[in-house]
């Protein structure tokens, strides 16, 4: 890859657009000189011709470093940076201005489905994502948490998140239900809430780390 960049006149670690440039002002040269008489058009012509296949060399080059398995393109890497600033309606656009629908795509598009507590939504995502790239252990360990945080949900929405504590049971949703009827129980309410939020948020590991 070294003699293309020869070529060109630039170093490896060229900017796209500094190629682009090289390029550009290199094949205007050529493209005239070509025409040229005697050794001078010959030349020209033969490097015309190197200049043609470096360039394509170099840029299929990058083409397939920059969708490698394992490195995401920019606007995916400024997409997650956007989510873990809050700014959610920025990575929402961001996304769906993306063609090209990866398994990284799908699984911060769940994260956003999850910010908005659209839990079923951000399961199917991730189950997407997990199909495109199954040995990735970002997404499967997100997909537990996610289900860990459903189930919870789940279960405090069965039991009415009202007295059923260990050892509670039905004598405990008793005297909350007569305690709320006297005015009273606020309070108890109050602290369960927050404890089950604060639980909650144990489980909520599975945004953009």
């Amino acid at each position: 890859m070294q003699e293309y960049f020869k070529i060109l006149g630039l170093p490896e670690t060229a900017t796209d657009e500094e190629i682009e440039a090289a390029y550009n002002k290199l094949k205007e040269k050529y493209s005239r000189e070509r025409f040229y008489e005697g050794e001078i058009g010959n030349a020209a012509a033969k490097n015309l011709t190197k200049l043609e296949t470096a360039y394509h060399e170099i840029k299929d080059a990058r083409k397939n470093q920059a969708s490698a398995p394992g490195k995401e393109p920019e606007s995916l890497l400024e997409i997650e940076t956007l989510i873990k600033k809050g700014k959610y309606s920025e990575a929402q656009t961001a996304l769906d201005n993306i063609s090209d629908r990866s398994a990284e795509w799908h699984y911060l598009q769940s994260v956003l489905f999850y910010k908005k507590n659209w839990m079923n939504d951000s399961k199917k995502q991730l189950e997407i994502a997990m199909n495109m790239d199954p040995y990735n252990t970002k997404y499967s360990d997100s997909y537990t948490k996610l289900k860990q945080k459903m189930e919870f949900n789940e279960n405090q929405f069965r039991s009415g998140n009202a007295g059923y504590a260990a050892g509670g049971g039905q004598q405990n949703a008793q005297y909350n239900g007569e305690q709320r009827q006297m005015g009273g129980g606020c309070g108890n309410d109050c602290l369960s809430f927050c404890a089950t939020w604060c639980c909650l948020d144990m489980l909520c590991s599975m945004c953009c780390r």
